[in-house]
């Protein structure tokens, strides 16, 4: 088997930066730039993104079985079980976008027009009320003690409910009527089991979360002023990324005035 190498590249082309024709603020960059202004700037002004981690593919083969799911019920166009359970009255939507909506590059996109820019995010999935109202959704998969019935105040389950609301918005923006109430299709893997026998055994639950669109446009205008500026943005509070450079560089410069020193 051939072995797999993933070549990091610290210089991105220009079109993928800041100002460039390919350039969008996609959900995720909105969470990097409330994570670490920095980390933001280097990335998307700089075109030095942070090094990536490995793919969680667990999780993605939950999410792909999720997918497959959902869509044998939007062809139907029948509810899925879990909205049955919960009460759900709606059923998967069905749009000649939604493969454009769901792709990680394209999504569902906004031009901005108080910043000019073009803000993107990659749906999960979409549903629709017999009122033809959308209720945006996104598949999670994790492995915790005890059921998964709601959001906690954890940075991750409060960058689930922003993520939520930037699909919100967008669909809003792209004149469709959704739902303030948004879902999380949560997969719980049960790791205390006595016998693997090569099986995985999840819980299922439906989070709902009430989405909340008002931090966007502020947010986008200090993105925009953020990008704009020519002086270094501050750290965030909680960055392990910046003070690791920080720690590497005053290292790397002891040593090489000290071979200055040296005459070497």
């Amino acid at each position: 088997m051939t072995e797999y190498k993933k070549s990091y590249n610290p210089n991105r082309h220009s079109d993928w930066n800041y100002g460039g024709p390919k350039w969008r603020l996609s959900r995720s960059k909105i969470d990097l730039f409330l994570e670490c202004p920095r980390c933001f700037y280097l990335d998307n002004k700089l075109g030095t993104k942070r090094p990536s981690f490995p793919a969680f593919n667990l999780n993605l083969a939950v999410d792909q079985l999720f997918k497959k799911e959902f869509d044998a019920h939007r062809e139907k166009q029948t509810p899925h079980p879990i909205m049955i359970k919960y009460g759900v009255a709606a059923v998967p939507f069905t749009h000649k976008a939604i493969d454009t909506w769901r792709d990680p590059f394209v999504g569902i996109e906004y031009l901005e027009p108080t910043t000019k820019m073009i803000i993107s995010g990659g749906i999960d999935d979409v549903w629709v009320t017999a009122e033809k109202n959308l209720i945006v959704v996104d598949y999670k998969s994790t492995s915790k003690d005890g059921t998964i019935g709601e959001l906690s105040d954890s940075p991750w389950d409060q960058q689930y409910k922003r993520q939520l609301g930037v699909y919100r918005w967008l669909f809003e923006k792209n004149d469709f009527k959704v739902e303030t109430t948004g879902y999380l299709v949560y997969a719980n893997a049960n790791k205390n089991l006595d016998d693997f026998s090569d099986h995985l055994s999840f819980e299922t639950t439906l989070v709902k979360v009430e989405t909340d669109t008002s931090w966007i446009i502020p947010t986008s205008k200090a993105v925009k002023d953020c990008l704009e500026a020519e002086t270094i943005p501050p750290v965030g509070k909680d960055c392990e990324f910046c003070p690791y450079r920080e720690a590497c560089g005053k290292k790397l410069q002891i040593m090489h005035r000290a071979k200055i020193s040296d005459g070497k």
